[in-house]
């Protein structure tokens, strides 16, 4: 059992920037593949960043170049920069044991999920 729960979400500028935290407790993450993924209401949920267990990344096409998905022991983080307003959403962090841990290949699907924190872009 894993419990995860973010933190970090705020209303910002665009072009800001913002870094979110989930902190993981129960079964060592390391393990396990862990990302990112957002959900806008009446929309499907993309994933966004992914960082598997030896630390190899991934990133959606929107968010390259932009996010960074840093871990640290316990603590996955997402680290935003020049935010733009179709970044609005909430953003959840999960975690699977996934073979390949890219953002096509997990969909944004996670057995473990946090509760999400909203950002927002304006």
């Amino acid at each position: 059992q894993v419990q995860l729960v973010e933190s970090g979400g705020a209303s910002v500028q665009a072009g800001g920037s913002l870094r979110l935290s989930c902190v993981a407790s129960g079964d060592t993450i390391s393990r396990y593949c862990m990302g990112w993924f957002r959900q806008i209401p009446d929309k499907e949920r993309e994933g966004v960043a992914m960082i598997g267990r030896f630390g190899a990344t991934d990133y959606a096409n929107s968010v390259k170049g932009r996010f960074t998905i840093p871990r640290d022991k316990d603590t996955l983080y997402l680290q935003m920069s020049n935010l733009k307003p179709e970044d609005t959403a909430m953003y959840s962090c999960g975690t699977d044991v996934y073979l390949l841990c890219t953002v096509d290949a997990t969909q944004g699907q996670f057995g473990y999920r946090g509760q999400g924190t909203q950002v927002t872009v304006s």
